[in-house]
């Protein structure tokens, strides 16, 4: 695609393969240690030399085309000896006064030259080699403007630049500076790269010789440029091959004498090209090529690619400055382009995010259903074919939501990132893909207490037209005992249907999804503080103020919050029937906030109705059932009943789905009540089983809700025994602490409430004595 890419050569060992297949890999190709090649470009020489005494370590073995020195008389000599006093005098003051050597360069010497004189620039700078500094020359015989200079490289572009202030839109950028920088340098065909977030290279600008063919629109796959690859386009803007077919000048020596390495050319301009990349260049029909770096952030985000098809194209080192010129401004330029239509997305996204925060801030709305409400609605903030929201305990959708929603929340709930982004699901979460058909990407956020957003996209269909076949990337040729890898050789325009993955969810609308979950969390604060004074002040209101005063009888109930004062459904009541008995009552509706409150409060005010008619608690247990199943489908709760005649102290018990009551002996012993328990109020009840039983004096009976017995901490065996061990009391008569016991059963990080409620009969009042 375009250079810089490796090659790569393997022998094989006992493993390696016999017959036509291969090992080698692109694995193996992207390991080639391309930044120390061991040689270099003939268009140039290079030498290495010490500092501060300029002695030459290591020259390039073309040394003699600009110099006439032989290789042999080069190394171990000062650098005068080699490029004549006067160039070295030049060298030696350049690299006194300045220290970014690379910023300065080239500095203009005369060499001796074979026959003759030759000016030459000399591109500087400094590299360190097994801990030694080196200073690194590399002499390219003068051509183009001259001298050079910063006016006259500015003056080469200084049109371009303006034509490029001109352009209006990215895609006019793209195709000016493929203009502009084919009018500069002279190559048959300029194209502009554009990479994806996976490195893959798309085409989206091309100047060409009219007779070329083009290549506007075709993309190239990531493999074509490694990953140390491209952080050599970062490190170095401009690269040039001026000859495709050239034969590399080794380095003498190969590796510098003193430290024994091999030199790092990471900077050096005439750095010498993977065999690989060559022959992919010359697959193309390329002769020589050049690529300027786009770079957004450090990063590489483009590329300008060179290339010429009719012969070598030695561009002068002024004209590449000019190129890098162009091309440092064009990528300000492109960064800003882009960077303004992503803050035009991101301020449309923020603008609507106000709106639906607007919305969700008010307390007479659900959250869930503010939240996925159509004007203003989240599929603005982001757009999306369905939406998807849990709040509140409710949850809400927009759009086209396909599949098993309750499979979705399970699976962002476990994602381990606050916001998720899937492309493919059928590739990264087939089981989840499977539950949702026809969704092939989302992006969630995950909330506190398992609320959530996420936004579903279908699948995206597209052709994509690839410069040849992108999963031919290279071929494994056998040449003797060496296996090498080739890249390539058809570059013909190939088609690829894309199925299966969505739209890409763009950076800023992420970036504006992010901003909204954290302002969500503070909608949400909000929302819960005024739904817990608000459930709270309900809830106070349905507790019973004061609990009735019954003769020989003592009756004690408490109630408390889960941790953090979230109010939940607990609820205890005691009232007296019409017929003379009492009854007890310990309820627990699932959830918390305001709406269990509620739930709460409608299931306590029925009980005593139903209560108040027959006092037959099997009966009232069967009502309140159908009730709940029929006006409040959403709600459950569990509930324990206890009718007793506080004369003869007989007793009925009923739960629907509700921890067992502890039956108190009047000999001290705790017991849990034999009692089947039928399923929880709201979702048929069907049969509740009712035990008769009698509270001895000096006896009694212990409701409770489950926050009591089961928490994080504690298991709800282990809970309740630790309950009944309370109760369980070797002197009876030594009467139990209620307050004591709730606090030794309190889970401080309990997300759920506990109540207790306990009736006792007095000791002192003989049975069947009225009161």
């Amino acid at each position: 695609m375009t250079d810089g890419g490796s090659g790569a050569t393997a022998r094989p060992g006992p493993a390696a393969p016999t017959g036509g297949a291969s090992t080698v890999d692109l694995d193996t190709c992207a390991d080639e240690p391309i930044r120390v090649p061991g040689s270099v470009q003939p268009h140039g020489v290079l030498l290495a030399v010490s500092e501060p005494d300029l002695v030459v370590r290591q020259v390039s073995a073309n040394l003699a085309d600009l110099t006439g020195v032989a290789v042999a008389d080069a190394v171990g000599v000062p650098l005068a000896d080699v490029v004549g006093t006067a160039a070295a005098d030049a060298l030696r003051a350049h690299v006194r006064t300045f220290g970014d050597l690379r910023a300065r360069n080239p500095v203009s010497v005369e060499l001796p030259g074979r026959d003759h004189p030759v000016v030459a620039d000399a591109i500087l700078h400094r590299v360190a080699t097994g801990g030694r500094p080196l200073l690194v020359v590399e002499l390219e015989a003068a051509d183009g403007p001259r001298p050079f200079s910063f006016p006259n490289t500015y003056q080469a572009v200084r049109g371009a630049l303006e034509r490029l202030n001109r352009a209006g839109t990215l895609e006019q950028l793209y195709d000016v500076a493929a203009q502009e920088v084919r009018t500069l340098t002279g190559f048959d065909r300029v194209m502009v790269y554009r990479f994806d977030a996976e490195h893959n290279g798309e085409v989206v600008a091309e100047a060409r010789r009219a007779d070329l063919n083009a290549f506007l629109g075709l993309h190239y796959p990531a493999s074509d440029i490694p990953a140390q690859a491209r952080a050599l386009y970062e490190t170095n803007w401009v690269r040039l091959i001026a000859d495709v077919a050239y034969t590399p000048a080794p380095l003498v020596p190969v590796v510098d004498e003193l430290s024994g390495q091999p030199l790092d050319l990471t900077h050096a301009v005439l750095r010498s090209v993977s065999p690989m990349h060559l022959e992919y260049l010359g697959n193309m029909g390329v002769r020589a090529s050049m690529s300027i770096s786009l770079l957004r952030d450090g990063r590489l985000w483009g590329l300008i690619a060179c290339h010429h098809y009719s012969g070598a194209h030695a561009v002068p080192y002024g004209v590449r400055a000019a190129a890098e010129f162009l091309g440092s401004a064009l990528s300000l330029r492109l960064v800003a382009r882009a960077q303004d239509r992503e803050l035009e997305r991101e301020l449309a996204a923020q603008a609507e995010i106000a709106d639906v925060l607007r919305v969700a801030r008010d307390p007479d709305r659900g959250l869930a259903e503010a939240l996925a409400a159509d004007h203003p609605g989240l599929l603005g903030v982001v757009p999306a074919h369905g939406l998807v929201v849990v709040a509140d305990g409710r949850t809400a959708t927009a759009g086209d939501v396909p599949g098993d929603v309750d499979a979705l929340r399970a699976w962002v709930q476990e994602q381990p990132e606050p916001v998720t982004v899937r492309t493919a699901l059928g590739v990264s979460d087939p089981a989840l893909a499977a539950a949702l058909p026809d969704v092939a990407g989302l992006l969630a956020v995950r909330l506190p207490d398992d609320q959530l957003v996420v936004w579903l996209r279908h699948e995206h269909v597209r052709d994509i037209y690839w410069g040849g076949d992108p999963h031919n990337k290279a071929i494994a040729r056998r040449e003797g005992d060496d296996v090498r890898l080739s890249p390539r050789k058809s570059f013909d325009r190939w088609r690829e249907e894309v199925r299966g993955r969505c739209e890409p969810w763009a950076p800023e609308h992420v970036r504006a999804v992010e901003d909204l979950r954290s302002r969500l969390l503070e909608v949400i604060i909000v929302r819960n503080r005024w739904q817990m004074a608000a459930a709270h002040a309900v809830q106070l209101s349905l507790l019973p103020r004061d609990l009735p005063t019954v003769p020989g009888w003592a009756l004690q109930a408490r109630y408390v919050p889960a941790a953090g004062g979230r109010v939940g459904g607990d609820w205890y009541d005691a009232l007296e029937l019409p017929d003379g008995r009492f009854a007890v009552a310990v309820g627990d509706v699932a959830g918390h906030g305001l709406g269990a409150a509620a739930a709460m409060g409608q299931l306590r005010n029925a009980l005593r109705a139903y209560l108040m008619r027959c006092a037959d608690v099997r009966e009232a247990l069967v009502d309140l059932d159908e009730l709940a199943r029929r006006t409040m489908p959403e709600d459950m709760a569990t509930v324990v009943v206890v009718v007793v005649d506080p004369l003869t102290g007989d007793a009925s018990v009923g739960a629907a789905g509700h921890p067992r009551p502890l039956l108190l002996r009047a000999d001290g012993d705790a017991t849990l009540l034999p009692l089947r328990v039928d399923r929880p109020v709201g979702v048929g009840s069907g049969d509740p089983q009712v035990v008769d039983l009698h509270l001895e004096p000096g006896g009694g009976i212990v409701l409770y809700s489950d926050g009591l017995v089961d928490s994080r901490t504690t298991a709800l065996a282990a809970g309740i025994e630790r309950l009944m061990q309370h109760f369980d009391r070797p002197d009876p008569t030594v009467p139990v602490d209620i307050d004591e016991v709730v606090a030794d059963c309190s889970d401080p990080d309990s997300k759920d409430d506990m109540t207790l409620l306990l009736l006792c009969r007095d000791v002192d009042l003989p049975a069947g004595a009225r009161p």
